[in-house]
């Protein structure tokens, strides 16, 4: 898979942002969705990531700076006809080796309680991420699952 800073002005990727963003407000209530719209993912503290396979978009990921040595994972996505491909492990890889060669010691997470979240935070635990509490300007939410890994 050929990963790259994508600039976020591509249709499919923000089609896939879209449908990311709709599927978060249709699992979660509006109050705990924390995932970034494309305007927000344009943040001089955010590096976003998109993955590509036969000149398919097959998903994206993006590290947001929280401090000098924390980052966040955010918008991790696979397109839907490339699941259970090992798209999100490739993407969990990159962005993790990414943010060490940036300088970050760890890199955390928010995702959902929700079983729709299931797969998310048995990927996340395959890849040494366990579970801690709020950071940054999370509070604690019972629709929120926090998670963290050192580099």
């Amino acid at each position: 898979m050929k990963i790259i800073i994508d600039d976020l002005t591509g249709g499919e990727v923000l089609a896939l942002l879209e449908e990311h963003l709709s599927d978060m407000y249709a699992t979660s209530p509006p109050e705990s969705v924390h995932a970034l719209n494309v305007e927000a993912l344009k943040a001089s503290n955010i590096t976003f990531f998109s993955g590509w396979k036969q000149q398919q978009l097959a998903g994206c990921v993006a590290i947001k700076t929280l401090d000098t040595h924390s980052a966040e994972l955010k918008s991790m996505r696979t397109a839907k006809p490339f699941r259970g491909c090992g798209v999100a492990s490739q993407l969990l890889l990159f962005a993790l080796e990414h943010a060490k060669m940036k300088g970050f010691s760890s890199v955390s997470l928010e995702t959902g309680t929700q079983d729709y979240f299931l797969a998310a935070r048995t990927l996340y635990k395959k890849f040494g991420f366990v579970d801690c509490g709020p950071f940054g300007s999370y509070s604690i939410d019972p629709n929120s699952h926090f998670m963290t890994r050192a580099l």
